[in-house]
């Protein structure tokens, strides 16, 4: 796979090439009803093993420095959908689009490369079951915003 690159230059005279950074990704889980019903049906010891999964990983990318964020998300039966038009906002209850697949969480981290965020995202349970997409963070670097 390609990686996406972004290269620093350094004010350090002692360097003579530039800089290569780290690229942000955004590793998405999502829930559908059968992911939700077969994580009902676990046993405790079994959602504890499972749990176990999430905080390995979580400790693993603290550690590399990777982590950014990581959290799991309300049931999406609690979400807002926000509009504002004509100087008015309005929230109306659910999701904002029916779909059967529902974002459950996510983990934004920073790392050298798209495979290296493929690997982490493939560590999430939720993989597999095709569950998990990666997406790299956009920069707008050099415009005025």
């Amino acid at each position: 796979m390609s990686k996406p690159r972004r290269l620093a230059s350094t004010s350090d005279s002692r360097m003579s090439e530039p800089k290569e950074e780290t690229v942000k990704y955004l590793v998405l889980i999502y829930h559908n009803p059968q992911s939700q019903r077969l994580w009902e049906a676990f046993s405790d010891a079994q959602r504890a093993e499972g749990l176990q999964v999430y905080a390995a990983l979580n400790k693993d990318l603290v550690d590399s420095g990777e982590l950014i964020a990581a959290e799991a998300l309300a049931d999406s039966s609690l979400a807002r959908r926000v509009s504002a038009a004509e100087g008015r906002t309005m929230a109306t209850d659910g999701p904002l689009a029916e779909v059967k697949e529902q974002l459950a969480g996510f983990y934004l981290v920073e790392c050298e490369s798209l495979d290296r965020a493929i690997a982490i995202a493939a560590r999430v349970p939720e993989a597999r079951f095709g569950l998990v997409e990666v997406r790299p963070i956009m920069t707008y670097s050099g415009l005025d915003v």
